[in-house]
Formats: C-alpha cells, structure tokens, sequence
C-alpha cells in the first residue's frame, strides 16, 4: 500500500476526531459534576448547521459564530 496514502489517511483521521475529542472532554467534566448529556453530538451539529445557514446568509462569520453558539448552547 502506499506510504504517502496512509500518512495522509491518519492525519485527516486526527483532524476529524478533534471536535468529537472536545465533546467527549466536556462530558467527561460534566459526568463528572453529577450531569448527564446524551445530546453533545446532536448539540455540536445543530450549532455547526445554524452557525453556516447564518453566516452564509449575512454574511458576516462574526454573527454566524454567535448564532452557532447560542443555538449549541
């Protein structure tokens, strides 16, 4: 197989694991406090999606960001 593939493999699988790995680290904190969260996926991609919707529809990322954070939240 080839050597430049697999490199190339691994390192977009690291990239795509990070927001998952963050979820994971603030359920683990949360679980922690006595909270649990089934949602945390379903929260990151409702924000992912709203936060796009609105800044491909203003414009500005600044607000897209906003809104992807108050609707995650």
């Amino acid at each position: 197989m080839n050597t430049e593939f697999i490199i190339t493999l691994l390192a977009a699988t690291v990239q795509s694991g990070t927001p998952i790995l963050y979820a994971t680290l603030g359920e683990i904190f949360t679980e922690r406090s006595g909270v649990l969260n089934l949602g945390v996926e379903g929260m990151m991609m409702v924000g992912a999606f709203s936060g796009f919707v609105t800044a491909l529809s203003t414009g500005s990322p600044v607000i897209g960001f906003l809104i992807g954070g108050l609707s995650g939240a």
